[in-house]
């Protein structure tokens, strides 16, 4: 008998150092971890044009980057901190591939990237190729702006990540506003000449055709990227033809000299516009009446709590707007995921974004797990006078964008044509 219950009691102490043990292990493990991250330096490369034309915007998306960083390493779940080093890509493909290898040999594995969707095409198709060749050293696409559907389609990569609305989702909700707007009657496409360009005009035909038939199409003009200086002969043109709307999704100074060469050549008619708050174009509307310019965004100037303590923050600083929001999605999701991950490896923080959910700025959003397309909300707004219930003055002009109707994000989607091979 006692040998028997010496052994029972010895192995019943064995168990309970065994349990203990464990329990001791993974407290310790988990203890290890937090070290591991904690301070961590998570470097993103922002890859934007800082000079030429374009450079205002590409400067503008920069120092939200460097913003956010800020308010992101104070406050993250994982406890990392996040730093930024800008690129100039001058809005070319080619110069893009050149910031991109100068990145990967600072060892930076997330690239932050959104003007100019050929840019964009470059930054999927190089990063691609690498991960396919240098496993263990992958890397991240983060877009915050480019909009080619394409990107998230035909063109789609498990490395890359799409944080704006495409160029079909937006259309989606701006056809379907101007389907209620009788006032709309003849329309003038007027867009950038590139992909994202020729696409928002194609979608333009196909939203208006299916919606409002009864509108008629007159006229449909493409122009160079950040190369025309003044727009007078176009809006002849649009005088001549009688239209009462343009629809553009130029951006930029394309957008900022349209809109001048409109208001000189005494146009009255409405704008329908996809970039209307970028850097330059508020100051270009100061003198537009209200009600006359329209926007489709999947934010706004006045959508309150956080974003709005941001956006003063950031304009009180730098003295100018922080328009780009989806910045902020960005860092939500990244924080978010390195901290599921317990890791700052890019493969490993991949795998925690793709089919995230949570609520953001705008509401509630989805990476959608089959192209990594962003799913939210989106919000037409109208160009008005300041008031208590719309009171943010977009570069000190006194007017804003208000919000005149939202679009939810199952009711802007588009199905997906992505075939994704996953590593």
């Amino acid at each position: 008998m006692a040998p028997s219950t010496f052994t029972r009691r010895h192995f019943a102490r064995i168990a309970t150092w065994a349990v203990a043990g464990l329990a001791l292990s993974r407290q310790a493990l988990a203890q290890n971890q937090k070290p591991a991250l904690k301070g961590q330096v998570v470097k993103i490369a922002v890859i934007e044009p800082l000079s030429g034309l374009m450079g205002s915007v590409g400067t503008s998306l920069l120092k939200s980057y460097q913003y956010l960083a800020e308010q992101f390493s104070a406050s993250n779940p994982a406890g990392v901190r996040f730093e930024i080093v800008g690129f100039d890509n001058k809005l070319s493909p080619s110069e893009t591939l050149g910031a991109l290898k100068s990145a990967m040999d600072q060892d930076i594995r997330f690239i932050a990237q959104g003007t100019g969707s050929a840019p964009a095409l470059a930054l999927i198709n190089a990063i691609e190729k690498h991960n396919q060749r240098n496993p263990g050293k992958e890397v991240l696409y983060l877009n915050h702006a480019a909009t080619d559907p394409e990107l998230t389609g035909s063109n789609c990569s498990y490395w890359h990540f799409r944080f704006e609305a495409d160029t079909a989702m937006k259309m989606e909700a701006l056809t379907s506003f101007i389907k209620d707007r009788p006032m709309v009657k003849k329309v003038y496409l007027i867009n950038q000449n590139y992909s994202s360009g020729i696409q928002i005009a194609e979608a333009a035909k196909v939203g208006l055709r299916d919606k409002r038939p009864d509108i008629t199409i007159v006229g449909d003009d493409r122009h160079p990227l950040a190369q025309i200086r003044d727009f007078a002969p176009y809006m002849a043109k649009v005088r001549a033809s009688g239209a009462d709307t343009i629809i553009t999704g130029s951006w930029g100074t394309d957008l900022s000299l349209l809109i001048k060469a409109a208001e000189e050549s005494g146009w009255k008619g409405s704008f329908y516009t996809y970039y209307a708050v970028v850097a330059g174009t508020p100051t270009a509307l100061r003198q537009v009446d209200d009600n006359r310019v329209f926007q489709v965004a999947y934010s706004h100037y006045n959508m309150g709590g956080q974003m709005n303590v941001w956006m003063k923050e950031f304009q009180k600083r730098f003295n100018e707007d922080f328009y780009t929001h989806g910045v902020a999605l960005v860092f939500e999701l990244l924080s978010k995921s390195i901290h599921q991950a317990q890791s700052a490896e890019v493969i490993r923080v991949a795998e925690q974004m793709e089919g995230a959910k949570f609520k953001g700025f705008n509401g509630l959003v989805e990476m959608r797990k089959s192209d990594h397309q962003l799913q939210q909300p989106l919000f037409v707004t109208v160009w008005t006078s300041v008031s208590a219930q719309v009171p943010y003055s977009a570069e000190g002009t006194g007017k804003t964008f208000a919000p005149v109707r939202e679009f939810t994000a199952e009711e802007v989607s588009r199905p997906s044509t992505c075939r994704m091979s996953r590593p």
